[in-house]
């Protein structure tokens, strides 16, 4: 397992649509490994390929927060959404790739996804709470979707403003 460098917006790889995977291969696994470990790592509950420069359809999450409880880390491969509620959740978000900048953002408050398993199978399940929030978060990077695209125009500027003076501190470092 490596730890892989997080992509930091602005990017042009993060406003990309990603291409579906083919089928699980060793390349994949490693990937999924890495990811995982990049996510723990940083740390964050979810990790979508185009955050470390990889532009796949494939993101892991693993929303359990408690730091007693035992990991659920989870791999979805070409994920897709089967249905969302019409009931919505507005929660606080955060990016792995905008680091230190949040805002509240709503979505459906449950999500029934589609996809394809490190076992080559077919997988279903319905998430709620932070699963769900995050689980639509990571599905908006495979799509070129930043949390920050569902903010006002200013607050997005304001934002990405941020990020470019980071990305140049870090630069000078």
């Amino acid at each position: 397992m490596n730890l892989r460098p997080i992509l930091i917006h602005p990017d042009p790889r993060l406003k990309k649509m990603c291409e579906p995977v083919a089928r699980v291969t060793p390349e994949i696994e490693a990937l999924a490994d890495d990811m995982l470990a990049t996510m723990y790592g940083a740390p964050g509950v979810g990790l979508a390929a185009p955050q470390v420069g990889v532009l796949s359809r494939m993101f892991v999450m693993d929303a359990t927060r408690d730091p007693d409880a035992e990991r659920r880390p989870m791999v979805l491969i070409n994920p897709e959404i089967a249905w969302t509620s019409d009931e919505t959740n507005t929660y606080d978000e955060g990016c792995l790739s905008i680091p230190d900048q949040y805002a509240d953002v709503t979505r459906p408050a449950q999500v029934r996804m589609r996809w394809l398993g490190l076992d080559g199978r077919m997988h279903e399940d319905e998430f709620d709470g932070l699963w769900a929030t995050c689980a639509q978060h990571e599905l908006d990077h495979l799509n070129g979707i930043l949390f920050i695209d569902h903010l006002s125009a200013i607050k997005r500027q304001m934002i990405t403003r941020k990020m470019v003076k980071l990305k140049r501190e870090r630069a000078r470092a």
